[in-house]
């Protein structure tokens, strides 16, 4: 077996057992904590060298390694997707909305990329290609997909040096304000998005909707979506934040 991703463990960690910590850690390649147990199981994670087991307590600046396993590549979803952009490194596919990115269930994105991209012949090839990042499931979107190790870390370097940018367009309820930014905390957390509206529509009922860019400065969960209703103008079809008020 071969390392495909090493992780150090954070300072501000708080001595996490390694099947908890290692689900964060290799999300991007394991995303199931089931499957993290497997790996652990299997002898695929190692912790300072060691193969480490799952109650273990990690401390700061450990270093844990996961090992490939064929085992671990997930069932196959033959679900076509329309393939944007492939080379031996990267890929970019399109997510059509009520599709989740990853997770525990066998309809994902993820468990369909073997059906659609070819694996690379790169000496770092991941051994299943994997998504660089999520979008909620009602979202329709393009996702960049990793297919070596070396553009795995290059991606996730970019996201966290925000030298990569994400656009969304959603249609909201209302007549919203040409352009503006929104600095409403979520759980906590600071939370900023920049929106610029590209044009008003009225229905035939008369109410009036605003087609609106946003631009996300942080990635906090559902923040466009808590956003938006915070405003007063909640995204079009939003069943958990479409009623405005009470949303953080």
């Amino acid at each position: 077996m071969i390392i495909i991703d090493t992780h150090i463990v954070l300072k501000d960690s708080k001595s996490p057992r390694l099947s908890d910590y290692a689900c964060q850690a290799f999300e991007k390649i394991i995303p199931s904590k089931k499957g993290i147990k497997k790996a652990i199981k299997k002898g695929c994670i190692l912790v300072d060298g060691k193969v480490g087991q799952t109650g273990w307590k990690l401390k700061a600046g450990q270093r844990l390694d996961l090992l490939s396993d064929y085992s671990l590549i997930p069932k196959t979803y033959e679900l076509p997707l329309e393939i944007l952009y492939e080379d031996e490194k990267v890929a970019v596919v399109h997510k059509p909305a009520g599709l989740i990115t990853s997770g525990n269930e066998y309809r994902t994105l993820f468990n369909s990329l073997g059906h659609n991209i070819k694996k690379s012949s790169l000496p770092d090839a991941l051994p299943y290609p994997t998504p660089c990042h999520r979008l909620d499931k009602s979202t329709t979107g393009c996702l960049l997909i990793a297919k070596t190790k070396s553009a795995q870390v290059d991606i996730g370097k970019q996201f966290e040096q925000k030298t990569i940018k994400k656009t969304y367009l959603a249609i909201v309820h209302g007549n919203l304000a040409k352009r503006g930014w929104i600095h409403i905390p979520i759980k906590g957390q600071d939370a900023v998005t920049k929106f610029e509206v590209d044009k008003i529509i009225r229905s035939k009922s008369g109410e009036h909707f605003s087609v609106v860019r946003l631009y996300p400065q942080t990635g906090r969960t559902h923040q466009l979506r808590i956003h938006m209703s915070s405003l007063g103008h909640p995204i079009l079809g939003d069943k958990i934040y479409g009623e405005v008020g009470n949303v953080l």
